[in-house]
C-alpha cells in the first residue's frame, strides 16, 4: 500500500467517525437556522480576527476578547447551538490527535 492509499484511507475514515458525522450534522440543523447561523459567523470571524492578532505579536484588544465572549454566552443559550460548539471541540481534539500522532511519527526529520 503506499503512503497516498493510506492517507485516502484516513481520509474515508475520519469521514465515517461519529465526531465527523454528529458534527456535519450539527452544522446542517443550523443552516436551517439563520439567526443563529449568522451569529456564529460573527462569533468565528471575531475569533479568528483575534488569533490574527496574537499570531502577529499583537496584544488581543479587551473589547474583541469580550465581544467574542458575550456572543459566545448569547450562543450556548440555544441548545442546537451549544451542542454544535461541543461537536465541534470534539472534531477538532480527534484532528489535533491524528496530526500529534503524525507529528511524531516524523519529528525526527522536521526538526
Amino acid at each position: 500500500m503506499n503512503i497516498y492509499d493510506t492517507a485516502n484511507k484516513l481520509a474515508s475514515e475520519i469521514k465515517q467517525s461519529e465526531e465527523y458525522i454528529e458534527y456535519k450534522k450539527a452544522k446542517e440543523e443550523l443552516n436551517s437556522m439563520p439567526d443563529i447561523k449568522e451569529k456564529i459567523s460573527k462569533f468565528e470571524a471575531a475569533r479568528q480576527e483575534m488569533q490574527m492578532l496574537m499570531i502577529k505579536g499583537g496584544t488581543p484588544v479587551e473589547e474583541k476578547a469580550t465581544e467574542i465572549q458575550n456572543i459566545y454566552a448569547e450562543l450556548i443559550q440555544n441548545e442546537k447551538a451549544k451542542r454544535y460548539f461541543d461537536l465541534e471541540v470534539r472534531f477538532s481534539v480527534m484532528i489535533a490527535d491524528i496530526n500529534k500522532i503524525i507529528s511524531e511519527a516524523i519529528k525526527d526529520v522536521i526538526k
